[in-house]
C-alpha cells in the first residue's frame, strides 16, 4: 500500500511512536504462527527487499487482524481494565493509498485506529477517549513517483544494519494463507531487553503481514499484530473515514510533542547552558548506572521546556527527562501504576518486558527515568541521580 510503503521515515516513525505513546503513553507489532500452504521460492534478502518495494501496489487492502499485547499490566495505562489496546484482540483492517483503519475488538468497547498521510488518531471506546497526532510534513512538496531503492543501495543498507544488528535471510513462509518472505533482526550486543524482530511481507505484493517484537530471553512475542483472511482491491474511503463519537474526550498529542527549537526558541544543549537556562539544579552526574552522560538538552515549547540528559547509547542508553514540579497536577498517566521507594521520594512504576519507566517529583522537581532495562536497574539508576 503506498500509504505505508512510501511513507517518509521520520513520518513512518512518528506513525508507531504513536501507537507506542498510547501504549505506553505506546508502538504497532505483528506476529503469527507460520501458516502452511505455499510458499514463495527462495531470494537473496536484498533482492526479495527489491522485489518487494518496486512490486505494484495493490489499490486496496482488506484483511482480519489479531493482536497481542503481553507488554502492560491490563488497565495500567488507559485505566480501563479490558480495553483492547492493553489485553489485545482480534479485528479488521482497511486500507487504500490514502490512509487506513484497524478496528480491535473487545467486550468493553472497541478501539479504532485511523490514519492518513497528515493525521493519526487512536479512539478507545472503553474510556470514550480519542488520541490524536498530527504527523510532520516535508519540507518540500511530495513527489508523486516513488522510485524504489537499486538492489545497490538495499546491499548497501544491509551491510550497515549488519553491523550491529544480526539479520537473518529472507525465509519463505506462508502469512495469513499468502506467500511470504520473513526476516529476524537482533541486537548484536547484550544491552538492553530486546531479543528480536521478525517482519513478515506478501511476496507477490510487498504488502507486511507481520511484524513480531520478543523480549530477551522469550520464546513469544511481547507484542503482536497478524493480518490473515487478505482481500487485495478497491476499498471505499467510507470504511476507513471513521471519526470519534460527539462527546468523546479528545486529547492532543500533537501539543505534547518535544523539539529543540519549540516557538522559534533557540536550541539549548550542554550542561552549563542547560542549567543557566532553568531555575532548578539540573541532576545529571557524569555518569549513571556504570553509562557516561552523553548529552544534556531542552526540549519542548518555550513555556514548558523540559531538560532531557542521555546516558549510553543505543538499546542500552538512559533518558532522564527533567521539569519543575507541577502542584496544580497530580498522579498523571503513570499516577495508578504501583509505586517503589527512591530514597525519600515515591515513584511510580510501570515495568515491561521490554523496558521499565520511572517517575517520581523531589526537591520541586519532576524526573521520569526510562530505559530497556529491568526495574531493579531501573530503579537503581534513579537513586544515582542523588
Amino acid at each position: 500500500m503506498k500509504s505505508l510503503r512510501t511513507m517518509p521515515t521520520r513520518r513512518l516513525v512518528a506513525l508507531l511512536a504513536l501507537c507506542a505513546v498510547v501504549l505506553v503513553a505506546g508502538a504497532v507489532a505483528v506476529a503469527a504462527q507460520g501458516g502452511s500452504g505455499t510458499k514463495p521460492p527462495p531470494e537473496p534478502l536484498a533482492q526479495a527487499l527489491h522485489d518487494a518495494l518496486a512490486a505494484q501496489e495493490p489499490q486496496g487492502i482488506s484483511a482480519d487482524i489479531s493482536f497481542t499485547n503481553k507488554l502492560f499490566p491490563s488497565g495500567a495505562l488507559l485505566g480501563q481494565s479490558g480495553s483492547a489496546l492493553e489485553t489485545g484482540a482480534s479485528g479488521r483492517l482497511w486500507a487504500n493509498a490514502s490512509g487506513g483503519r484497524l478496528e480491535l475488538q473487545s467486550d468493553s468497547g472497541d478501539v479504532q485506529i485511523t490514519w492518513n498521510d497528515t493525521k493519526v488518531t487512536v479512539y478507545d471506546a472503553s474510556s470514550n477517549t480519542a488520541y490524536v497526532a498530527t504527523l510532520p510534513q516535508q519540507s518540500q512538496p511530495a513527489q508523486t513517483t516513488h522510485a524504489a531503492p537499486t538492489l545497490d543501495e538495499i546491499t548497501s543498507f544491509l551491510t550497515k544494519l549488519g553491523s550491529h544488528w544480526a539479520v537473518s535471510g529472507a525465509d519463505p513462509s506462508n502469512v495469513g494463507g499468502e506467500e511470504a518472505y520473513t526476516v529476524t533482526v537482533s541486537p548484536k550486543t547484550g544491552a538492553g531487553l530486546l531479543g528480536s524482530a521478525e517482519l513478515a511481507w506478501d511476496a507477490l505484493h510487498g504488502t507486511p503481514l507481520r511484524l513480531a517484537v520478543y523480549a530477551r530471553g522469550s520464546s513469544s512475542p511481547v507484542l503482536a499484530l497478524e493480518a490473515k483472511d487478505i482481500s487485495f482491491g478497491p476499498v471505499a474511503e467510507s470504511d476507513i473515514a471513521i471519526t470519534p463519537p460527539a462527546g468523546a474526550k479528545i486529547v492532543d498529542l500533537s501539543q505534547h510533542s518535544t523539539g529543540t527549537s519549540g516557538s522559534g526558541t533557540a536550541p539549548v544543549s550542554g550542561l552549563a547552558a542547560v542549567q543557566a537556562a532553568v531555575p532548578f539544579t539540573v541532576a545529571a552526574p557524569d555518569t549513571l548506572a556504570g553509562l557516561a552522560r552523553q548529552d544534556v538538552r531542552l526540549v519542548g515549547p518555550a513555556d514548558s521546556r523540559s531538560v532531557v540528559v542521555v546516558y549510553g547509547e543505543g538499546l542500552g542508553a538512559i533518558l532522564v527527562v527533567e521539569r519543575p514540579a507541577d502542584t496544580a497536577k497530580h498522579g498523571g498517566p503513570l499516577g495508578a501504576l504501583p509505586t517503589v521507594k527512591l530514597g525519600s521520594a515515591t515513584a511510580n512504576e510501570l515495568a515491561t518486558p521490554l523496558g521499565t519507566v520511572l517517575t517520581w517529583d523531589a526537591g520541586g522537581v519532576s524526573y521520569v527515568l526510562a530505559g530497556s532495562l529491568t526495574s531493579s536497574a531501573a530503579e537503581a539508576a534513579a537513586n544515582g541521580l542523588g
